[in-house]
């Protein structure tokens, strides 16, 4: 991944095909053996003394609040907005927060996993588990240190919240951690392009069929022998892992902070960046795809464009797919065209329904019925219509507020990352209502999380809480 001119991060998104072996991988439903790592005591830390309260329907669990990652809550009515806490971690937090029952989730690029009180922000235990990778030991990149980047996921059927923790020796572990705290499930995660001094575990993760699925990209800068892959873990822990890698020799991250978003039947989509192929064969690569639960590539959609997007840095992979729920996917990327896609037949290479201009999109998408709210890297985060199969912009908030948005509470929430400042937006015209100071610059690609009236965003110290949704 590296930064475009303009100084938005330019990424590079993974793309499907045939992969090989690693060991301790099953590629594509294979089952070689494979390491399970499981500690006698749990990390150091704070401990809760009770259990937090039962999850409810406040809950935030994963990446934008379900694995069709629609950003959508049903909260109380939008309003004027206040400060209700702010707490200090032991670094920055870059994904979402999430929300179980009266416990908040954060985790931190110091590879520290926290529970905090809901109400007040008090710490009520605090999980560290490795020693992150100093940016002065990476080939290249943007994050120091580099510890848990991706947002973590909870599996209501395990009782667990899964993150995954980049550290020293560049090695990438799942853990699973109760809602008290505990460790119960540690997993080393075998790189599958062989290199995992140059992968990056950006992506949130997902649950799905008993599994949690882990993506990587590259590092900004995008440098290194890296290819884009998957992972799929057993809930459990224990068991074969899966894998999935890119059929390009070089690239081809999966990096969208969206992670890997899930369709009717079980089908996982992701956003592919870059690859090696700028003329000839196609390679996969700028792309977006669908993905069996075992692994399998069962679809893709390419830009007609692909050879002159790799060769340019402008590929679909900075954004995550926009799954709408009358079957269709928006999909836009570096070069600011978006495609309408049908999701069950994405159509292969030039297979758009509709295309339009819309804007350079970086991050994760919003939707609620035929709107999907596109974050964009200049000009304003977009609301772009997709009602009868073509696309066309609503309206553009303000140029400033370049995160990824969420709705709720007939307001679309976004925050200008550069300044730390939330948006409240009108739903129906993107006019700003109400905006805040949240004490200073947020980490890239930043989303806000809703419960009940609360939203919480990531910020580089730790998380800030706002009343007023």
């Amino acid at each position: 991944m590296r930064f475009g001119r303009t100084g938005a991060l330019v990424a590079a998104a993974a793309v499907l095909g045939a992969a090989g072996c690693t060991p301790g991988l099953a590629v594509n439903g294979g089952a070689p053996s494979s390491r399970v790592r499981t500690p006698a005591t749990s990390p150091a830390g704070t401990r809760a003394t009770s259990p937090p309260a039962p999850p409810g329907a406040a809950d935030w669990p994963v990446y934008h609040a379900n694995a069709a990652r629609t950003g959508a809550a049903k909260v109380p009515a939008a309003g004027r907005l206040a400060t209700a806490w702010t707490r200090r971690l032991d670094g920055a937090v870059y994904g979402q927060p999430l929300i179980i029952g009266g416990l908040v989730i954060a985790a931190t690029e110091n590879d520290s996993v926290y529970g905090l009180d809901r109400a007040t922000g008090r710490i009520l235990w605090r999980a560290h588990v490795g020693t992150p990778v100093p940016l002065s030991a990476l080939p290249c990149g943007g994050i120091d240190p580099l510890g848990i980047t991706g947002t973590p996921a909870y599996d209501p059927g395990t009782g667990l919240v899964y993150a995954v923790a980049e550290e020293t020796g560049f090695r990438h572990v799942l853990y699973g951690f109760t809602l008290t705290g505990r460790v119960q499930v540690t997993r080393d995660l075998p790189a599958p392009d062989g290199e995992p001094r140059y992968d990056q575990q950006r992506p949130a993760l997902t649950i799905a069929a008993g599994r949690v699925y882990v993506a990587f990209g590259g590092l900004e800068g995008d440098c290194g022998p890296y290819i884009g892959s998957v992972i799929g873990v057993p809930a459990s822990g224990s068991g074969p892992l899966i894998s999935y890698r890119m059929p390009t020799r070089q690239q081809g991250a999966i990096w969208g902070t969206g992670g890997l978003v899930l369709g009717p039947g079980g089908t996982l989509y992701a956003s592919v960046g870059n690859g090696a192929a700028t003329s000839g064969r196609y390679d996969g690569s700028d792309s977006v795809i669908a993905l069996s639960p075992e692994l399998r590539r069962t679809g893709l959609f390419a830009p007609s464009s692909w050879a002159a997007d790799n060769a340019g840095d402008l590929d679909l992979g900075s954004m995550s797919p926009a799954l709408l729920g009358n079957g269709t996917i928006v999909a836009d990327g570096k070069r600011g065209t978006a495609y309408l896609l049908t999701a069950a037949r994405l159509g292969g290479i030039g297979g758009q329904r509709a295309q339009a201009p819309v804007c350079a999109a970086f991050g994760a998408p919003a939707v609620h019925g035929a709107v999907a709210y596109i974050p964009c890297a200049s000009g304003g985060m977009a609301a772009v219509n997709t009602a009868g199969g073509r696309l066309r912009v609503l309206w553009r908030g303000p140029p400033s507020a370049q995160g990824s948005p969420v709705t709720g509470g007939g307001a679309v929430w976004v925050p200008a990352v550069d300044s730390g400042t939330l948006y409240e937006l009108s739903q129906s015209t993107g006019q700003v209502r109400y905006q805040v100071g949240l004490g200073g610059p947020l980490p890239h690609f930043a989303s806000p999380s809703l419960s009940g009236g609360l939203v919480l965003v990531g910020t580089m110290t730790g998380v800030a809480a706002v009343r007023g949704a």
